[in-house]
Formats: structure tokens, C-alpha cells, sequence
């Protein structure tokens, strides 16, 4: 496929038919922060002291951004024409790709000066990356080659190295290996960066690769704007596992957090998909971002950058939210019931038990814990779920419902006797059980009649919730007691209760 590239925009981007756009995106809790920037910011790299470095493809520069406080630290840091890639060296050196004049140029991130205004490279150079080794490899998307710079001396090593067609983003993984994908081609270019050869010259992925990010589980990530999918890629056996991750419209960059979290941006649906690496599959819901996203970077602090071209700015995603706990951990269908979570990165968070939304939900400061009143929700477990602007988090039928518990009155008539004639007494002991939550009597319940140490028996509440028992034979013995109690013992649902009545002679 031939490539008509503009600085600052992908080859495959003009040169290919791409789905429409669309333009309706989830609902979020809270409105992202987002930092203007230059002309069309493409891609972003995080350097160690925490700072993010934007190129700027229009305005043909790189805006600092201090990711502690997410404020643009220097507005303007002029480099070549069309920068749309960028990378940063543990030696603090940052490699700006400029797609326009096909040269790198590089900064020092502890001053944010250009140290070296161009190192030449090949035609129209997409994205760079570090190897361990300290090498740079920067992707020239028209001349199908990858450039060494070394970071040590700032000097190309040794010649290009023949790819596929279009390399348009490159990311190595710990093993040293740099995996190169080609937007015309559809595939993977793995390198060994010791002796800068090609490794496997071609591992099949979607159509129009344009993003590439190594997890931490050792796998590669590689986004393809037209098939709208991630592959993942084995680096230890150099295969693909599994089928094709579906994502949005048109993903491009890649970037895996250091939980395993990995930000897909999808550009023609203005948002990032989460992907968990542990499970290759998509967490949550989108996360609405500028409009046409591109690049993204994950910084120590674990905040996601991303660059969106039309718009100007940047998007700043939270760290993502995790859920420990939930205490109490069941409580009655009706709800109702106080709960406290515990987690981290909680700011802002909504609260779902069972798919229903709590009430009262309130987060301290730290964003550690939430209290909130469950919902009314169905007999049995439910799952918890909390949900900010950085993602979702889930405890897998965490919650349990059950049958409310209501408190029960039990009443007791008192034993009688008759006098005239002697020795003829009243023949029932009697007591009456009501649920007190609905005021209605209960049937069917077990009541349990004795006085002193001696049960006398039992009897089952009828329809008006009333127990009798025979107390012709027993009435002596109550009489010495001085009357009897009543009990019920509980259910799963109703409280016990207690009751005691005297004796009565007319």
C-alpha cells in the first residue's frame, strides 16, 4: 500500500478508506482534566522526573507538562518540522521524530533545552523507542526502515534495517527485543536490538497497525486502526495469543500502566478503551477523551496522558480504581444497609451493588474509602462495582441480599382459674405473635410455653397469629410459679420474642 503521509498524521490515516466517525460517547462522572498544548499534539513520552513531553505536529514543538500539578511547565520548545513521535532515555534525553524534515531532535529533559537540533534519519519517521541496551530505534514510515541513534553519543549505528511496509510505531520489550509495526504491510517486525537484525520478519496482525506497547506480563499490545482490534503478541515465543481484542473506532496509540492496565485510544470515536492484560479483555466502559485522539503515555504517578490533535490539548485520565473490600458484606433485599468500601484512587467514584446505584455515596480525601447505603437489589450475591473517570473496579459477587429481618411481639394472656365449681380451670394458655415492621399477625410459627424449669408444650400460631395450649392438667404447677412464659425462638427473617403472663382467679 503506497502512503501519502502528513506531518504529524500517520501515513495510514490519509491513504486508507476508514469507518465513519461517530460521535456519541459514554457517560462519565466527572469532566477530564485537559491541558492546552500546541497545534496538533500527536504523541506524548513521560520522563522520569515526572514531567510529559508533547510534539506538537502544526506548531512544530514540544510543550512540557508537569504531571504533578497538570500545568504546561514550558509552552514551547521549538524542534523540526512535523515532530510526531517522541521518546524519552534514562539518561533524561528526550527523541523527538520529526516527520516533516526526517530528523530527530533532542532534549534535555533537566534543563528542557535542545541539545542537538537534527539527526538525520530516513524518510518521514513515525515513533521511537529506548531500548535497554540505550539504543534509540526510530520507524521510517516511506523509506520501510528503522534507524539506530545511540542515546550515549547522539550518532546513527550503523545502517537502517529493513522492515515492512509503512513502520509506524515501535515499542522493546524487557528481553531486548524491539517489535516494529507496519500500517501498510499488517504486520509485526521483531529486531534484536544486541545485534540489530531482524529476528522474525513478519508476524501477521489487524489491517493498519499504528500502536505497539509492551505489558508487563512480557506481551505486545499492537492496535489496528482499520480492523478496530488489539493483537497480542508472545515476545518469548514470537506469536500471537488468542484472537484479536474488539476496541472501538480506530485505535491508534497504545500505552500498558504498570498494573497491566493498557489504554488503547481509539481515534475515530474520541475515547480510550481499557484493556486488563491478565485477562485480554475490556474492562468498562470507554473513557471520552479530545477530539481525535492519537498518542498516549502513562505517567509514574500512574495519571494516563493522551493528545488529542483537534482539539489542542491533552487529556488527563485518573490512575485507575481498585476495590478491596466491603463491609458490611450482606444485608436485607429492601436495602438500606451502610456500607464502607475500601480501595484506592476512589475520587469521584459512583457506587453499583447488583447494577444498582447506591445512595448517599461519599469519598474521603485520600480516594481510599466510601461510604454509601445499598440499593434495594434480588436474594442472593451481587456483585460491587465502583466506577471514576479512570475506569472501574469490581468485587465479584461481593455483597450478598437477604430476606429482611423484622422484629416480632409476642403476647401472653394470663392462666385463669374458675372457683365455683372447685377445681375447674380455664382450659387454654394463649399467646399472640406479630411481625412489628408490618403490624400483621405471623402463622405458622412454633411458640414454646413453660413456668419455672418445666416446658409444658408447644403450639403453632394460627391465621390471627395466636398459640394455644391445653393447661387443665398443668395449671397446678403454673399456680405455683406464679403464672408462665411464652417464646418464640426466631426464624431466618423474624426476630425472637419473648412474653410472660400471672395467673388470674376470679
Amino acid at each position: 500500500m503506497s502512503t501519502n503521509i502528513q506531518p504529524g498524521l500517520p501515513g495510514l490515516l490519509s491513504a486508507t478508506a476508514l469507518p465513519a466517525t461517530r460521535t456519541a460517547a459514554p457517560i462519565r462522572l466527572l469532566a477530564l482534566t485537559t491541558i492546552p498544548v500546541g497545534s496538533q499534539p500527536v504523541a506524548v513520552a513521560v520522563a522520569a522526573n515526572g514531567n510529559a513531553y508533547v510534539a506538537n505536529a502544526n506548531s512544530n514543538d514540544v510543550t512540557v507538562i508537569n504531571t504533578a500539578t497538570d500545568t504546561v511547565l514550558v509552552p514551547s520548545i521549538p524542534v523540526g518540522t512535523g515532530p510526531n513521535g517522541v521518546a524519552v532515555a534514562p539518561n533524561g534525553k528526550a527523541y523527538v521524530v520529526n516527520g516533516g524534515s526526517n530528523d530527530v531532535t533532542v532534549i534535555d529533559t533537566a534543563s528542557n533545552t535542545v541539545l542537538v537540533p537534527s539527526i538525520p534519519v530516513g524518510l518521514t519517521p513515525a515513533s521511537v523507542a529506548i531500548a535497554p541496551n540505550g539504543n534509540a530505534y526510530v520507524t521510517n514510515q516511506n523509506s520501510n526502515t528503522v534507524t539506530v541513534i545511540s542515546t550515549a553519543t547522539d550518532t546513527v549505528v550503523g545502517v537502517p534495517i529493513l522492515v515492512g511496509a509503512g513502520p509506524a510505531a515501535v515499542a522493546v520489550a524487557p528481553n531486548g527485543n524491539a517489535y516494529v509495526a507496519n500500517s501498510s504491510s499488517g504486520n509485526v517486525t521483531v529486531i534484536d536490538t544486541a545485534s540489530n537484525t531482524v529476528l522474525v520478519p513478519s508476524i501477521p496482525v489487524g489491517v493498519g497497525p499504528l500502536g505497539v506497547a509492551i505489558a508487563p506480563n512480557g506481551n505486545a499490545y499492537v492496535s489496528a486502526i482499520a480492523s478496530n482490534n488489539v493483537t497480542v503478541i508472545n515476545t518469548t515465543t514470537n506469536t500471537v495469543v488468542g484472537a484479536p481484542i474488539p476496541v472501538a473506532t480506530q485505535p491508534t496509540g497504545v500505552a500498558v500502566a504498570p498494573n497491566g492496565k493498557a489504554y488503547v485510544v481509539n481515534f475515530g470515536s474520541n475515547d480510550v478503551a481499557v484493556i486488563d492484560t491478565a485477562t485480554n479483555s475490556v474492562v468498562c466502559t470507554p473513557i471520552p477523551v479530545g477530539s481525535q485522539p492519537f498518542g498516549v503515555a502513562v505517567a509514574p504517578n500512574g495519571k494516563i496522558y493522551v493528545t488529542n490533535q483537534t482539539s489542542n490539548d491533552v487529556s488527563v485520565i485518573p490512575p485507575f480504581p481498585t476495590l478491596t473490600s466491603i463491609s458490611p458484606n450482606q444485608g436485607p433485599t429492601t436495602g438500606g444497609t451502610p456500607v464502607t468500601l475500601t480501595g484506592t484512587n476512589l475520587t469521584g467514584a459512583a457506587v453499583t451493588i447488583g447494577g444498582n446505584p447506591a445512595t448517599g455515596v461519599s469519598v474521603n480525601p485520600a480516594g481510599t474509602q466510601i461510604t454509601a447505603t445499598t440499593p434495594a437489589g434480588a436474594l442472593g450475591p451481587a456483585t460491587v462495582t465502583v466506577t471514576t473517570d479512570g475506569g472501574c473496579a469490581s468485587l465479584v459477587n461481593g455483597f450478598t441480599y437477604v430476606l429482611p429481618v423484622h422484629a416480632t411481639s409476642l403476647t401472653a394472656t394470663p392462666a385463669l382459674a374458675k372457683l365455683f365449681p372447685p377445681h375447674v380451670y380455664f382450659p387454654f394458655l394463649t399467646a399472640t405473635l406479630k411481625d412489628v415492621v408490618t403490624g400483621l399477625p405471623v402463622a405458622g410459627q412454633t411458640i414454646t410455653f413453660s413456668t419455672g424449669s418445666q416446658v409444658l408444650g408447644t403450639a403453632i400460631t394460627n391465621a390471627q397469629g395466636t398459640a394455644r395450649l391445653d393447661e387443665t392438667l398443668t395449671f397446678p404447677l403454673i399456680l405455683a410459679n406464679g403464672g408462665y412464659d411464652a417464646k418464640f425462638a426466631g426464624t431466618g427473617t423474624l426476630l425472637a420474642s419473648t412474653a410472660h403472663a400471672g395467673v388470674m382467679a376470679p
